[in-house]
């Protein structure tokens, strides 16, 4: 359902208001990530395609969809004996977490300098918008322990769950024009949970998610550029 409404989206940005030429321009990139989220920490890779439509010289809407390679982490947690009569009354195991992302988010990109088809200089632009965040996560105990003598921890549970969160979007970046409608871009990105709720999958669930991503990629305007 969520792919039909952006596809619905992006097919009325696409259509030109009366007297106003949207100019298009699509972009595609590699990125780190390094989530923050409090005991579940990780480092993943991963890719955005993008699209920029552009009402005017300083101001574009962008659609794009992210996704990106599995990140671990790995904690510690306390099971407790279910019978007073087993001795040690309490057993530490290790859980590990795999976590892996996949987004789509719709917003506002504005230029602080340049313009979205300048050709002379390097162009400085931030973007804000609001994402669905798609989120697939796996724990496995990694440490002996015998589950018949001994209760583990609510949360996490173990197993392979999916979740879902919106996301406010933010970022700032900058393109080099390098010719033929092509620019060379870089950008700083974090997604901020807008919403929240309590999951047992979470090994905490306090700022999930909690990343940012260095992103550097190649925007390509369609069509001719025309001077404004």
């Amino acid at each position: 359902m969520l792919y039909r409404i952006l596809g619905c989206l992006l097919l009325f940005l696409m259509r030109s208001p009366a007297g106003a030429q949207v100019r298009f321009s699509f972009a595609t990139d590699i990125s780190i990530l390094r989530n923050f989220s409090t005991q579940q920490k990780f480092w993943a890779l991963g890719q955005t395609v993008q699209g920029n439509f552009h009402f005017s010289r300083s101001e574009s809407v962008y659609a794009w969809l992210s996704y990106h390679t599995n990140g671990s982490f790995t904690n510690t947690f306390t099971a407790a004996a279910k019978s007073p009569s087993t001795a040690p009354a309490n057993l530490s195991y290790d859980v590990k977490g795999q976590w892996r992302f996949r987004q789509v988010s719709v917003g506002w990109k504005h230029y602080f300098m340049g313009r979205f088809n300048g050709t002379d200089r390097f162009n400085f632009y931030g973007l804000g918008g609001f994402g669905l965040l798609f989120a697939t996560a796996e724990n496995s105990i990694v440490s002996e322990i015998d589950t018949a003598s001994y209760n583990l921890s609510e949360m996490p549970v173990i197993g392979t769950y999916d979740f879902k969160r919106l996301t406010i979007d933010l970022g700032l970046g900058a393109e080099y024009p390098m010719g033929a409608n092509i620019y060379l871009y870089g950008d700083l990105r974090t997604w901020l949970p807008a919403s929240s709720y309590p999951s047992s999958v979470f090994h905490n669930p306090n700022k999930v998610p909690l990343p940012v991503m260095a992103q550097i990629g190649l925007r390509i305007l369609i069509g001719q550029d025309e001077e404004e």
